[in-house]
């Protein structure tokens, strides 16, 4: 059982230890790398650059692996419970970094109204915090190094915890360099469901629209 430590209503931010059990971490990281090496597809393929980083880390999308969407949808209840609110999930993607690797202090689009980091695995094993601004923001700052004084907290993960942020509200990221080979992290989003962002729903793709049709014979 998860067990949750910290406000979330009144921080903006809450450290999850247990979401998943470690092995469905471990798990998961296993199939994902067995059914990347199946497609034939290679880590260099999946390099993204972006403003948060220093140099590109290796990225996938929900829409382009769909047990990701699966877990996102069934992570919903959860995540609503725990933030207390009624929630749709937007999107979900994989990052690994490697070593040295920092993320540099940002906010986050509006389909990242709740959002939830869940560490997979260290090669090494040693964990690497995540830093949450304690500040609500009124706009969103451009990205930076640190926190540039603002006050923040540093929340550690083992494989299977998460930390469940306000992420378009509170900074975040990651300024102290990566001290593993590499570290696999799954980030997952949700907006309000009659909320200011609630049209992110399902990250403004129309789902709910989408004819089913089920043929027998």
């Amino acid at each position: 059982m998860h067990a949750v430590h910290g406000d979330y209503d009144r921080d903006g931010y809450a450290r999850i230890e247990g979401l998943i059990p470690r092995e469905v971490a471990n798990a998961f990281l296993r199939v994902l790398k067995n059914d990347l090496d199946r497609s034939g597809a290679s880590l260099s393929a999946l390099g993204r650059q972006s403003p948060i980083l220093k140099r590109e880390a290796f990225e996938l999308y929900s829409h382009d692996y769909p047990p990701m969407q699966t877990l996102l949808f069934g992570l919903t209840p959860t995540i609503a419970r725990i933030a207390d609110r009624d929630l749709l999930p937007t999107y979900c993607y994989f990052r690994i970094y490697r070593e040295g690797d920092i993320c540099r202090v940002h906010s986050d689009r509006p389909s990242c109204e709740h959002s939830v980091s869940l560490t997979l695995d260290y090669s090494d094993g040693v964990p690497w915090n995540l830093e949450v601004g304690a500040e609500r923001l009124s706009e969103p700052p451009p990205p930076t190094d640190d926190f540039e004084g603002a006050p923040f907290r540093s929340l550690e993960m083992q494989p299977g915890d998460a930390v469940l942020y306000k992420g378009v509200h509170h900074s975040h990221g990651r300024i102290t360099p990566n001290p593993n080979g590499w570290s696999a992290h799954l980030f997952l989003h949700w907006v309000d469901r009659d909320g200011r962002f609630a049209g992110h729903a399902f990250d403004g793709r129309e789902i709910s629209a989408m004819p089913v049709n089920f043929s027998f014979g």
